[in-house]
């Protein structure tokens, strides 16, 4: 009997905001090291579903090293360097020892203080180890950028098609089916072909099912599910990780056809360009969004895409509730905010006790204004959850609800993404029993806010993930770049890599 082939299988995800002014640590990160990584198994992770398609094809996965962390601020230096040497020494211990091929879940826009491209490091030192004849294959998050340092390790990748992201798995499965034809047949010579775009994108037309970027996305998906090509997608990087490739870039890999790859590439280049000014953030001032809210019968949205901690934002932002509180805004209103002191107060006077504290200010002081409230405690929990769509755990650390007037928050200890519903069910409350909920992200899957309120206000506030792009103030980023600067001219040119 054939001995069946070895694939090293690791992961290591974050997304950051160079906006942020709190680093993220060591400690933001959940570690499963060798079998442990088999809790991903049957679950919405590109891990999960890469080990069913090794499963299915008869590949052993070598389990290394899975290392996530939620969405922060730029890892520290101490962080990444604890992090950096505990996923290699994961890797080296099995790098040698009869490797086929690689698989590495990252998620792309990694940054931390001293080394603003860990996957590409990440990658470079593994291709030490497995030499430059093992096939190494990735999948990323289509916010992720996409560096050159990254292109010269790899020989293949899958990115996701689908925001807000539902095919997790699915990438991860499209990434192993990469691989599978790399290790199994020789013969294929994987050319990828990448055109770069100056610009920067975010707003209603990047929700793939519904906006102009979605349709773009669909071409590079029939590219690959017709054999075109063996993968393509568009990255729009993410605008809040300031760093010198941050951009939006065309992806297409074929196999050993670099005139079709730069072709389609650049095709789709042309396309995604006049594009761009549809594909920006729309607003609503927060007075006028209180103002209109107060007319509409039924349940609004209050977006708060500034200080969406998905994105990498530090989730203390008071601003929509302070601007209800002075606006005599009377609906009930439901909210979420980050404060570790707040939340040590709750737990401390147990529930049903009047507390007197301050909300929100106490991570990111230079935009937010501590907010004097006499609240009362009406629950207290662990702040443990699973995302609905991915299935993993959330840990909020210790996690209060309280209210006061017309008014219900949950209080977190630690930044944690809130792109749906898990953390307000796992604390006793429906969205839909309230009129105004504030959702701290970008954008959620339609069925969880958008199908069932009558409007969703995208509120033009301060934050470390403002959608109004040029308020950030990005240093690192190559520029000319659109919309940061206004007159950015383009000429599609696709770069090839082929190792």
């Amino acid at each position: 009997m054939s001995k069946k082939p070895r694939i090293l299988v690791a992961e290591c995800m974050q997304e950051i905001s160079s906006f942020n002014p709190l680093q993220s640590e060591y400690a933001n990160f959940h570690i499963e090291h060798g079998a442990q990584m088999l809790v991903q198994k049957g679950i919405n992770t590109g891990l999960g579903g890469a080990l069913a398609v090794f499963d299915e094809v008869g590949f052993e996965p070598v389990l290394t090293i899975s290392a996530r962390a939620g969405s922060a601020g730029l890892l520290s230096r101490p962080g990444w360097n604890r992090l950096m040497g505990e996923v290699m020494e994961a890797i080296a211990a099995e790098a040698g020892s009869g490797i086929a091929g690689v698989y590495f879940s990252m998620h792309g826009a990694m940054g931390a203080d001293g080394e603003l491209d860990p996957e590409g490091y990440l990658l470079a030192e593994i291709r030490k180890l497995v030499g430059p004849d093992v096939p190494i294959v990735i999948s990323l998050d289509l916010h992720g950028i996409l560096t050159e340092r990254m292109l010269r390790q790899i020989d293949g990748l899958a990115i996701y098609h689908t925001y807000p992201h539902v095919d997790f798995a699915s990438t991860g499965a499209r990434a192993a089916r990469v691989l599978h034809r790399l290790v199994t047949d020789k013969r294929v010579k994987p050319t990828i072909a990448r055109v770069t775009i100056p610009a920067l994108v975010r707003g209603d037309e990047l929700i793939t099912k519904t906006g102009c970027y979605g349709s773009l996305v669909r071409e590079a998906r029939r590219l690959e599910l017709e054999g075109t090509a063996m993968s393509a997608g568009i990255m729009i990087g993410n605008p809040f990780t300031d760093v010198p490739e941050l951009c939006c870039q065309v992806i297409v890999a074929t196999d050993n056809d670099a005139d079709l790859a730069q072709a389609e590439a650049v095709r789709l280049a042309q396309e995604f360009w006049p594009l761009r000014h549809r594909m920006q953030g729309k607003f609503s001032s927060l007075e006028r969004a209180i103002a209109q809210a107060r007319s509409i019968p039924g349940p609004v949205i209050f977006t708060d895409a500034a200080d969406a901690t998905s994105s990498g934002a530090t989730g203390d932002s008071n601003l929509i509730l302070r601007g209800l509180q002075q606006a005599g805004y009377t609906k009930k209103v439901l909210a979420q905010i980050v404060d570790a002191d707040a939340a040590a107060a709750a737990h401390q006077a147990g529930v049903g006790a009047t507390v007197q504290l301050t909300l929100g200010g106490g991570i990111d002081p230079a935009r937010f204004t501590p907010m004097p409230v006499t609240a009362r405690v009406q629950l207290l929990s662990d702040g443990r959850a699973r995302l609905e769509t991915m299935k993993i755990g959330l840990d909020a650390g210790p996690t209060a609800v309280l209210t006061w007037d017309n008014v219900t928050v949950v209080v977190f200890s630690k930044t944690l993404s809130l792109f749906d519903r898990a953390m307000y069910f796992a604390n006793g409350l429906d969205p839909r029993d309230f009129d105004l909920i504030v959702v701290k992200s970008p954008h959620t899957e339609h069925h969880m806010y958008e199908a069932w309120a009558d409007c969703n206000f995208n509120v033009d506030v301060p934050g470390a993930t403002s959608a109004n792009l040029p308020t950030l103030g990005h240093t690192i980023c190559a520029r000319p770049i659109y919309p940061l600067d206004a007159d950015v001219a383009f000429a599609p040119r696709a770069t090839v890599y082929s190792r």
